[in-house]
C-alpha cells in the first residue's frame, strides 16, 4: 500500500490558511459590527435608521395682517420664476416638445411680457445648459403675469413657484406695518407689527417622515410621522383703512409743499385708545424696502415737545389746588438764576390773566407758576402721573420713555414750556386722552384682535385699559375750556386760531420748539428750525377723536401743517358723522368703494365719475381685474381712483398737477419704471399725455412746488 503525498498538498494547505484567516477576520467584524453601538466613530442604530428615512417639510403659511374693517395690510403670495429647458433630452420620445425649440420666435414673444429685449433673452436661449432662468425680468413675476405667458403656448417655458410677502397698499402705514423678508425658505418680521409678532405670524412647520427604498418608495409595514403645519395667526389692527388714507394724504400733501426734516400725524380714539391712523414722513413701500431710517417716530422719536406741554402744567396746577385762571401776572420775560426767559414774541402782553396766558402761549405764565405756585416735585409727580417719562406698553417694537429729569430752577421751568425735556407722540396721545375722559387716562392700543387663520377663533382681543382718576373731571372741564379759547377765541393773540373749524368744537394746543443742535451745541431758532406741534381733539364736550401731529424744520410754508390737519379733520368728521349737520358745514360728500372686479371697464368708469372721482384706467381691456383703492373703502369728490384692466397696452395720462405719490400708484400698479426730479407736484412729463408706453420706455416727472 502506498502512502499519499503529503508534499502535493502543502499549497493548497497555504490557500486553505489564507482563507481562514479571512473568514476570521469576517467574522470579528461582524461581531464588532452587531455588538458594539458604535463603530469606527458612528453610530449604528441611528446610520440604520436614517440611512432610507425621508423628511420633508410642510410650510406653514405666515398670517396676514388686516386693518380693523378688514382690509389686507400685508399677506403671503405666490410668485415665479420663468424658466426655459433648452435640451432635447428633456423632450425625449414625446410627441409634444417640452423644451424650446424656435429661439428667435421665443425671445420674440417674451421680449414685452417680461420686459427684457429679445437679445438678451435670444443670448440666455442659446448657453449650453439644461435649463436657464429668464432674467432679471423673468423674476418674482406675478400669478396674473404667469397666465399671460401661459397663454403665448411657447414650448419649453416653465415656472419655479415661490413665496413671497406682498403689502398691496404699498406706502401706507409702513412703520405700524413694518416688513418681512425671506431667508432661504423662511419669511423674518424685521419692522414693526411683523418682527413684534413674528413667531404668531410665522405659526409652526409641519413634516412627512417615512422609510423609503433606494428607488424613493415607501417601505411597506415601516413606521410613517406626519405632523401638519400650523399656520400662523392672521393679526387686525385698530387702523381704520378709510382714517389711514386720509392721513397719508395729508402727510404727502405737506411734505411735498413744506419739505420738513420729519413729519408725524396720528389719529386715535378719544373714548377707547386705538389708534386709527398713524403717517410719517419720510416713509416707505416694504414691497420696495426704499427706507432712509428704521425708526418709527411714533414710538421711538424722543424729543423736546415744546408748548404743546403747557396744558399738562396748567393741569398740574388745577390738581395741586392752586390754579387761578384770573390772577395775573406780568408777561414778557422773567430772570430765573442766570437766565432770562421770554414769551415768543419776546415783549409779552403787558400783566394778563393765567387763562389768557394759555391762549397766548406765554412761557412766562407756566415758568411764574413754578416760581409761585408749584413746586419742581409737583410738576415731575404729575408728568409721571400723566405718562411722560416712560413707555406707555403700546404693542410696537423700540418704544423710547423719553426723559423729565430736571433738578434746578431754570430747568424746571423750562421743563414747563416743554423745553429741557423729551416725550414721544405715543405719550401725547395718551396723555391726552385724560382731557378727553373727564380724567381718565387709556392706554394706547395698536392690536385689535389675532384671529386663527384656520379656525377664525378669536386667541386675543383688546381691551379698553383704564388709568382711573388721574385728575378730577371739574380741572379736566377747565381745561378743555382754556383750549377751546387757544383756537376759537376772537381775542387777539391766540395762537391756535389756524385750526378753527365753523361749526366744529376743535379744542387744542399748538407748539413751537426749538431744539438742539448737537453740532453747534446749540438751540435752532431761526427761520424754519423749530418743531411745529399740535395737539387737539374734538367735539369739545365729547370728545369723538385725538390728533397729535408733529413736524421738524421745514424748508418753507410751513402753513401747509396747518391747512393739512384741518382738512384732516374735516375729512374725519364726515367719515365718522360725528356732527348730526353734515350740510351745514360744507363738508366733501363721500362714497364707498364696491368690488368692480370682473365689470365691464366702461360701466364702472362712468359709475364712478359720477361721483365726482378721478379715473385712471391701467391697461386697455373691456373689464376690471384689480383696482386701487380696494371695496369698502371710503373715498371722497376728486379722489384718484384707478381701475386696472386685462390688457396690458398702457396709455399714459397727463400727470400735471398730480402728486408725487400719485404718480407712484400708477407706476407700481402699471409696472412702469419712472425717475423724479425736484420735489411738490408734477408740472412736466417726458411722456406725452394719451402716448401709448413703448416696450422699456422709462417715464421721467419733474416735480415742483405750488400753493395750496
Amino acid at each position: 500500500m502506498k502512502t499519499r503525498n503529503f508534499k502535493k498538498w502543502k499549497k493548497p494547505q497555504g490557500i486553505f490558511k489564507i482563507f481562514l484567516v479571512f473568514i476570521v477576520i469576517l467574522f470579528l467584524q461582524l461581531c464588532y459590527i452587531s455588538l458594539f453601538k458604535t463603530v469606527y466613530g458612528i453610530d449604528m442604530q441611528a446610520f440604520a435608521k436614517n440611512r432610507n428615512t425621508y423628511k420633508a417639510t410642510i410650510k406653514a403659511l405666515r398670517g396676514n395682517v388686516y386693518t380693523s374693517d378688514g382690509s389686507i395690510l400685508a399677506q403671503t403670495v405666490s410668485s415665479y420664476t420663468v424658466i426655459a429647458y433648452l435640451s432635447p433630452s428633456r423632450t425625449g420620445n414625446s410627441k409634444k416638445p417640452l423644451h424650446v425649440v424656435d429661439k428667435v420666435k421665443t425671445a420674440e414673444a417674451l421680449a414685452p411680457v417680461i420686459n427684457m429685449t429679445k437679445e438678451r433673452i435670444l443670448e440666455l436661449l442659446s448657453k449650453n445648459l439644461y435649463q436657464v432662468e429668464l432674467g432679471p425680468g423673468g423674476r418674482d413675476i406675478t400669478e396674473l403675469k404667469k397666465e399671460e405667458i401661459e397663454a403665448l403656448e411657447l414650448p419649453g417655458i416653465g415656472f419655479i413657484e415661490n413665496t413671497k410677502r406682498y403689502y398691496p397698499n404699498g406706502d401706507f402705514a409702513s412703520y405700524i406695518i413694518g416688513y418681512a423678508k425671506k431667508y432661504d425658505d423662511e419669511i423674518v418680521g424685521e419692522l414693526g407689527i411683523e418682527s413684534l409678532y413674528n413667531k404668531e405670524l410665522n405659526g409652526k412647520d409641519g413634516y412627512i417622515m417615512q422609510q423609503q427604498d433606494r428607488y424613493g418608495y415607501k417601505i411597506p409595514d415601516t413606521p410613517e410621522e406626519n405632523i401638519e403645519a400650523i399656520d400662523g395667526d392672521d393679526m387686525y389692527l385698530t387702523i381704520d383703512a378709510n382714517i389711514q388714507r386720509f392721513v397719508e394724504t395729508v402727510a404727502d400733501n405737506i411734505e411735498k409743499v413744506a419739505d420738513p426734516e420729519w413729519l408725524t400725524i396720528s389719529v386715535m380714539e378719544a373714548k377707547t385708545g386705538r389708534i386709527l391712523g398713524s403717517s410719517s414722513i419720510p416713509s416707505f413701500d416694504p414691497n420696495k424696502l426704499n427706507i432712509t431710517n428704521y425708526e418709527n417716530p411714533l414710538v421711538s422719536f424722543a424729543y423736546e415737545p415744546g408748548s404743546v406741554m403747557k396744558v399738562f402744567t396748567y393741569l398740574c396746577a388745577m390738581e395741586n389746588g392752586v390754579y387761578n385762571g384770573n390772577a395775573t401776572y406780568k408777561s414778557g420775560s422773567i430772570k430765573i438764576d442766570d437766565a432770562i426767559i421770554y414769551d415768543h414774541n419776546k415783549v409779552g402782553w403787558g400783566t394778563i390773566t393765567y387763562d389768557l396766558g394759555l391762549e397766548r402761549s406765554s412761557n412766562v405764565a407756566v415758568a411764574t407758576m413754578m416760581q409761585t405756585i408749584l413746586k419742581r416735585d409737583q410738576l415731575k409727580k404729575c408728568f409721571t402721573a400723566f405718562g411722560f417719562g416712560q413707555k406707555t406698553g403700546v404693542k410696537l417694537p423700540r418704544e423710547l420713555k423719553g426723559n423729565i429729569n430736571f433738578k434746578y430752577a431754570v430747568e424746571t421751568a423750562a421743563a414747563s414750556y416743554g423745553q429741557g425735556i423729551t416725550t414721544t407722540p405715543i405719550q401725547h396721545l395718551q396723555a391726552l386722552t385724560i382731557i378727553a375722559n373727564d380724567g381718565t387716562m387709556l392706554k394706547p392700543q395698536i392690536v385689535d384682535k389675532i384671529v386663527n387663520s384656520k379656525t377664525g377663533e378669536v386667541i386675543y382681543k383688546s381691551e379698553i385699559e383704564k388709568v382711573e382718576n388721574v385728575a378730577s373731571k371739574e380741572n379736566v372741564k377747565q381745561l378743555r375750556q382754556l383750549m377751546w379759547n387757544v383756537v376759537n377765541s376772537t381775542k387777539p393773540g391766540v395762537t391756535g386760531y389756524k385750526y378753527k373749524i365753523q361749526g366744529f368744537d376743535v379744542i387744542g394746543k399748538t407748539g413751537t420748539a426749538q431744539f438742539y443742535n448737537s453740532s453747534t451745541g446749540k438751540y435752532s431758532g431761526s427761520g424754519y428750525d423749530y418743531i411745529y406741534s399740535f395737539s387737539g381733539m374734538f367735539p369739545k364736550d365729547n370728545p369723538d377723536v385725538i390728533v397729535f401731529a408733529s413736524m421738524k424744520k421745514p424748508k418753507q410754508k410751513r402753513e401747509v401743517f396747518q391747512t393739512g390737519i384741518v382738512t384732516l379733520m374735516k375729512d374725519m368728521a364726515t367719515y365718522r358723522n360725528t356732527f348730526n349737520n353734515q350740510k351745514s358745514l360744507n363738508l366733501s360728500s363721500s362714497f364707498v368703494l364696491g368690488d368692480y372686479r370682473g365689470e365691464n371697464t366702461i360701466k364702472v368708469k362712468e359709475n364712478l365719475e359720477s361721483q365726482d372721482l378721478n379715473v385712471v384706467l391701467i391697461g386697455n381691456g373691456d373689464y376690471i381685474i384689480n383696482q386701487y383703492p380696494e371695496k369698502g373703502i371710503t373715498v371722497l369728490d376728486n379722489d384718484q381712483i384707478f381701475l386696472i384692466t386685462n390688457k396690458n397696452e398702457i396709455t399714459i395720462p397727463n400727470f400735471y398737477g398730480w402728486s408725487k405719490k400719485d404718480v407712484q400708484t400708477f407706476t407700481n400698479l402699471a409696472n412702469i419704471e419712472v425717475e423724479f426730479e425736484g420735489y411738490g407736484y408734477v408740472i412736466n412729463q417726458n411722456i406725452k399725455p394719451l402716448a401709448i408706453l413703448k416696450d422699456k420706455e422709462k417715464l421721467v416727472i419733474k416735480l415742483e412746488d405750488k400753493e395750496i
